[in-house]
């Protein structure tokens, strides 16, 4: 069977063809749904490959693992709210990062044992550098990573599913997070020079899980989209890295992928937060609720539905912007229903996405995408910011800190110089929102006080519920 070894690789580049293709079709949300098919394909395609391998052991176990887990996503899937997305895919990016830290524990712990076969037959000895030496260095640094992005993952998951503060500070916190990070490189250097005996290795794990958390601790909730694109980058690193130990093409070109796009992501999270990366993990982004040098003057005006419908009933351009408040009360089928019935008055209506909006990126394109609504309703921040202005009335559905122009006006702000949506330029703006507390980054929001503005109060759902009933009244 010569030519299984040719069959396998060309399996393996058939699968990493389908996840770059298929990442590609994500770029665009006509195309995401068919891009996450072919990727899964791919991914089937490798794993079945993988089942082939000459001298694989323990293909029972593996299956048995392996459906395991497909019965445990399957049934995950199926069962989360959508308002729960980001931390599953948190807690779903964590497990990615864990399986590559464990990979690297294994080859490490085999490297212990003074010598490692590969699957191609090239033989690896663990003393003296040499030829070990390049596989050694990736299989540490692979699994640092790793180990990084697992407990980090699972502190973002914590955080946003409610059971963690926002934020855990402590003094010399920077210093010791750095004590930590030596230490492990140290042991980490230590263990590609040679130095392989298991307790090294077990410290060195315990320090790279450690550092994981001590530093996803610190950052603000509002920071967590942020976050969760860098771990997803650190998962396709640590994948990459292993994949170079294992020499399995699949695991190279995939991790590779999707290290390179979590890294173009969360540089343009940062970007649209005008924050750098090391002032998210290291910064004060939301430390202090309601931190501001500027006094909010003014008081927020309430409203009822039956007047806000008749604004936007009689209205030429509605501007929807929708936030986290529509997510949790999953309220986005009532506002397309809503949106339908204004456009069915002649009303013109778009939706504006600000790049950080909810609690992963792309959070509301794809509650709106799951109600139906069609892309070419839906604008960017860039596209929709000059549109303000002529806006007749701007409808903000739980979202707060993505169009406080504090952002623009108070140096002192926490979120100064962030990107916001400008809806405060709007005619009109009506604001729904279940209270008068802070957003998510604990900053008051000056908009809520701005004489253009009207305050909508109740959950998300029900509020819309009587918008559509009072603008379906004004024609019964």
């Amino acid at each position: 069977m010569n030519w299984l070894p040719t069959l396998i690789k060309a399996c393996y580049f058939l699968a990493a063809l389908l996840f770059i293709l298929g990442l590609k079709r994500m770029s665009s949300p006509r195309t995401a749904r068919g891009g996450i098919v072919w990727a899964g394909i791919g991914m089937l395609l490798a794993v079945l490959a993988t089942f082939a391998l000459p001298g694989l052991e323990h293909r029972g176990l593996i299956l048995a693992a392996v459906l395991i887990g497909v019965v445990a996503a399957w049934w995950s899937g199926r069962r989360v709210a959508m308002t729960a997305m980001p931390q599953m895919v948190a807690l779903y990016n964590g497990m990615g990062g864990g399986a590559a830290a464990a990979i690297g524990a294994v080859e490490l712990i085999g490297y212990a044992g003074a010598a490692v076969t590969l699957l191609d037959g090239d033989r690896f000895t663990a003393s003296g550098g040499g030829p070990a030496l390049a596989p050694l260095a990736l299989a540490v640094l692979g699994a640092l990573i790793g180990a990084v992005s697992f407990s980090g993952s699972l502190i973002a998951f914590a955080k946003l599913q409610g059971w963690l503060d926002r934020r855990f500070v402590f003094p010399g916190q920077r210093v010791v997070n750095l004590l930590v990070l030596a230490a492990a490189l140290v042991l980490g250097g230590m263990l590609v020079a040679g130095r392989l005996q298991l307790p090294l290795i077990v410290v060195f794990f315990v320090l790279a899980l450690v550092f994981g958390l001590l530093m996803t601790l610190p950052i603000g909730g509002a920071d967590m989209p942020v976050v969760i694109s860098l771990y997803n980058a650190f998962t396709g690193l640590a994948v990459a890295f292993e994949g170079f130990v294992l020499q399995n093409e699949a695991m190279i070109i995939a991790g590779t992928v999707v290290g390179a796009a979590g890294t173009l992501l969360t540089q343009l999270m940062a970007r649209a937060m005008n924050r750098s990366l090391g002032n998210v993990l290291f910064g004060s982004f939301g430390a202090a609720a309601g931190a501001t040098a500027q006094e909010i003057a003014g008081s927020q005006k309430p409203i009822e539905a039956a007047d806000a419908a008749v604004m936007m009933a009689y209205a030429e351009r509605v501007v929807i912007v929708p936030g986290y408040g529509m997510a949790v009360a999953q309220a986005q089928h009532k506002v397309w229903e809503l949106a339908q019935i204004l456009i069915a008055r002649g009303v013109k209506v778009k939706f504006a996405i600000h790049p950080v909006a909810g609690r992963m990126p792309g959070h509301m394109n794809v509650l709106l995408a799951e109600a139906g609504v069609p892309y070419d309703l839906i604008a960017d921040m860039e596209d929709i910011n000059p549109e303000f202005p002529a806006t007749d009335v701007a409808l903000v559905i739980g979202a707060n800190d993505v169009v406080n122009p504090m952002a623009k006006t108070d140096p002192a702000s926490p979120i100064y110089g962030m990107p916001i949506l400008d809806v405060a330029s709007a005619k009109n703006v009506i604001v729904i929102k279940r209270g008068k507390g802070t957003g998510f980054a604990g900053i008051e929001n000056a908009l809520f006080y701005a004489d253009n503005t009207r305050m909508l109060y109740g959950d998300a759902q029900g509020a819309v519920a009587a918008l559509v009933a009072a603008i379906k009244a004004l024609d019964a």
